[in-house]
């Protein structure tokens, strides 16, 4: 009687072969790492967006408070206020004084 040989049985699957199973755990660990680069991203924007809506929020408020001095009757109120505190000017005959030390 002879021996039987016994082969073993070729696998034919998809990650039979090592280099395609190297790639196919290369690209799952690349997967994964743009997942974690996303998900940062994602924190740094919602903060920058956070930080936009508060923005928006005092600029909104500072619109509303122009519109109301725009709407007042005496404007010349408001006009004489811009000019003294925003723009530095000075009636005429008007002495200002200003500390140099803070500087």
């Amino acid at each position: 009687m002879a021996k039987k040989i016994k082969h073993k049985k070729e696998k034919n699957g998809l990650f039979s072969s090592p280099l395609v199973a190297l790639v196919a755990i290369g690209v799952i660990i690349g997967c994964f790492a743009m997942l974690l680069y996303v998900e940062k991203d994602c924190g740094k924007k919602r903060q920058e967006l956070n930080a936009l809506d508060t923005r928006i929020d005092e600029l909104k408020e500072s619109n509303e408070k122009l519109q109301r001095d725009l709407d007042s009757e005496d404007i010349s109120d408001y006009m004489e206020s811009v000019a003294m505190e925003e723009r530095g000017y000075a009636y005429p005959d008007e002495i200002r004084f200003y500390d140099a030390s803070r500087d």
